[in-house]
């Protein structure tokens, strides 16, 4: 019996030792992700107090936005295509849930870049927006943040269907559109012609650390609290085990008593000695 309690105690001492691993290492993923998030908002703000400049100056040959190029201000200019405008669904801007509105924009040397146009937010439960504003014709002078193209896993919200999708994608979209499409979008800022005053803006970027610190610490703090109670229970069952030996070992000390030894009642030994001499 002690052999399988003793199984138990070392069975459960490596799963609350596991635990704690895990926990450590959850810990040290959010670290790893705080870093990360500290990296990319250094490129963000450095993107944002950058001069404006051409697409091609900043995304060459490629045309694929990437990390390195989020948030940067550039200056395109073409003629819209109305034709293949698309409306994202399920958007969200500031707690409010709306539409965004993506027209390609055709450049000089034919290559297009998805525009952003702006936000409109959802009156009632409309499931697409009661009023689109129209593109203004001819050519228009846009400035705006690169953005990278919208990935969603294994979801295809990125592919246009009926004129709407859920994602902006530039390689789906061309698959749909039919056009030379830059990997990624611009997110409109200004716009020469002025912009659709219907539309709403986009905020900046969020430039913080985030919680990940915090829950770095989270993580640290369930290891010690796994770690604290083995050693806690440990301690506690040792004694109850030492006790229980000991109280077992007392109560065996002493052997039952034997028959000959019990004393027997008096009236017992009396009738004996009667039915003795009657003999």
């Amino acid at each position: 019996m002690g052999r399988i309690v003793n199984l138990r105690w070392i069975a459960a001492a490596l799963g609350v030792l596991l635990l704690a691993v895990v926990c450590v290492e959850l810990g040290r993923w959010q670290l790893h992700r705080l870093d990360e998030r500290k990296a990319r908002n250094a490129v963000t703000r450095t993107n944002l107090a950058a001069q404006p400049a051409s697409i091609d100056q900043i995304l060459g040959p490629p045309g694929v936005v990437g990390d390195q190029h989020a948030w940067r201000t550039v200056v395109v200019a073409g003629r819209y295509d109305a034709s293949k405008q698309v409306i994202l669904k399920y958007r969200n801007v500031q707690d409010r849930p709306g539409f965004e509105i993506v027209t390609p924009l055709v450049l000089p040397d034919g290559k297009a870049l998805l525009i952003d146009r702006g936000f409109i937010a959802r009156q009632s439960s409309e499931l697409m927006p009661l009023h689109v504003p129209a593109v203004p014709s001819g050519q228009v002078t846009v400035t705006g943040r690169l953005q990278r193209s919208e990935r969603g896993g294994s979801t295809t919200g990125g592919t246009p269907d009926n004129g709407t999708a859920r994602l902006i994608n530039g390689p789906d979209f061309a698959k749909v559109l039919g056009l030379n499409l830059y990997d990624g979008y611009l997110q409109i800022t200004k716009q020469d012609p002025a912009n659709d005053p219907s539309f709403s803006g986009f905020p900046g970027p969020e430039i913080d650390d985030g919680p990940h610190f915090f829950y770095a610490l989270q993580w640290f703090f369930f290891a010690l609290l796994a770690i604290g109670g083995l050693v806690y229970f440990t301690k506690t069952g040792g004694r109850s085990d030492k006790s229980g030996a000991k109280s077992g070992a007392e109560s065996g000390d002493e052997p039952p008593a034997d028959a000959e030894d019990v004393e027997q009642p008096a009236h017992a030994g009396a009738a004996d000695r009667g039915l003795r001499a009657d003999r």
